[in-house]
């Protein structure tokens, strides 16, 4: 397959192959940040597990008892959303990338379909990182108004790799968001 680059008009810089359509650049590299990002997140949080020991005194008269507890990401809902929304997030980063450089940017239909799937994308990253926040607020703070205590003070390495976790998806979500507004430029510069 003959791939060359050429430059534009306005200096835009694309991969042309065999005299078919252009992919730019850009849109490669932020596809490729989004398709390494979530995979990193998903990766984090899914290796994410910490155990501790805890001493709970049941009866102030006798010495406290110390059990062992794990905080796993399994164990809350918010998480495996979280973990389930990035690796659908990355698997379609990787068919996108597939389908862009397969169309070379020709094919309307497929620009529109791969545009329509980044802003399911960003929307699924989204709530799915807002589950996670709500969550892990609550592991942080507690709420005093329902007696829950903050657990991120026993569960420290959990806490910072599902903070770790979060962030690489939200930078995730920012590169398909990215990814829409270039396409939404691409669309206005063509009228």
């Amino acid at each position: 397959m003959d791939m060359q680059y050429k430059e534009g008009i306005n200096g835009e810089v694309g991969i042309r192959s065999a005299g078919k359509g252009k992919v730019k650049r850009s849109d490669l590299f932020v596809r490729f940040l989004a398709l390494v990002l979530t995979l990193a997140a998903a990766v984090v949080l899914g290796a994410n597990n910490q155990s501790t020991t805890v001493s709970v005194k049941i009866v102030p008269s006798l010495p406290p008892v110390n059990l062992p507890v794990t905080a796993k990401w399994l164990y809350m809902s918010a998480f495996v959303y979280l973990v389930i929304a990035n690796a659908i997030a990355c698997f379609y980063a990787t068919m996108s990338l597939v389908v862009t450089l397969a169309a070379r940017g020709g094919k309307k239909n497929v620009t529109l379909i791969v545009t329509i799937l980044d802003i399911v994308m960003v929307a699924l990253l989204f709530s799915a990182m807002g589950a996670a926040g709500a969550v892990g607020l609550i592991g942080l703070k507690g709420n005093s108004h329902l007696q829950w205590g903050k657990v991120c003070n026993v569960f420290d390495k959990f806490c910072h790799q599902t903070a770790a976790a979060m962030i690489l998806s939200f930078n995730g979500s920012i590169c398909y968001l990215l990814l829409v507004v270039l396409a939404t430029i691409n669309v206005y510069k063509k009228f």
